[in-house]
């Protein structure tokens, strides 16, 4: 009698319970894989993690308290083989990238189609990483493009904290031209219409955090 493969062990870490019930229904029709559990937050996978050692992790990045970033350094540095595959919401999310840093191995986005989260699952869980060719050129495009220097980073942060040029200036210790030219490249590199788009992009992309 031939024996069963044991089906993948999949942990979801996300702070909203439609998305986490969305995909359990997902795995509950695949006879390959099983749900073992669920966290609302980067400690809980953290200690989850650790409990029931899952073939897959799908980790969302932007949580209350400690993020998914957070979550994946820990659970790599306890388990160097774990595979892990973050969620998102946006193209290109600096957190994305980060993450992928830290050592996650796909990448899906929320809106991805349920055949799309199987494959990263099967993908991930045979050792291999799961980029989609549109996801990976966004990645490429967002590491040369839309990288901020330290201090254009610096000058966002003032900005979503409402400080106008001068403050800033007299804030940095620069002249207020200075602050302008950062102002310009930064709003360029992001491809913001105006300063208040520039900010919210920023946040977004997990930049500057408010």
């Amino acid at each position: 009698m031939t024996a069963t493969a044991s089906p993948i062990r999949v942990l979801v870490v996300d702070d909203h319970p439609l998305l986490r019930e969305g995909i359990a229904a997902v795995l509950a029709g695949q006879p390959d894989m099983a749900l073992v559990g669920e966290a609302c937050d980067g400690n809980e996978a953290v200690r989850r993690h650790a409990e029931l050692q899952p073939d897959v992790t799908l980790m969302d990045l932007q949580m209350p308290g400690a993020d998914g970033i957070h979550a994946i350094r820990a659970i790599r540095a306890m388990s160097p083989d774990a595979r892990i595959a973050i969620l998102t919401t946006y193209r290109g999310d600096v957190r994305a990238l980060h993450a992928i840093e830290a050592g996650a191995q796909g990448y899906l986005l929320k809106s991805a189609l349920r055949k799309e989260l199987i494959e990263a699952i099967r993908t991930l869980a045979a050792g291999r990483r799961y980029f989609p060719a549109e996801i990976a050129a966004e990645l490429a495009n967002h590491i040369g493009k839309d990288s901020l220097t330290p201090r254009e980073v610096q000058v966002l942060q003032l900005l979503a904290g409402g400080y106008a040029n001068k403050q800033a200036a007299s804030e940095l210790g620069v002249s207020e031209d200075t602050i302008k030219g950062h102002v310009s490249s930064l709003m360029d590199k992001l491809g913001a219409a105006n300063r208040t788009h520039a900010v919210a992009l920023g946040i977004e992309r997990g930049i500057i955090a408010v």
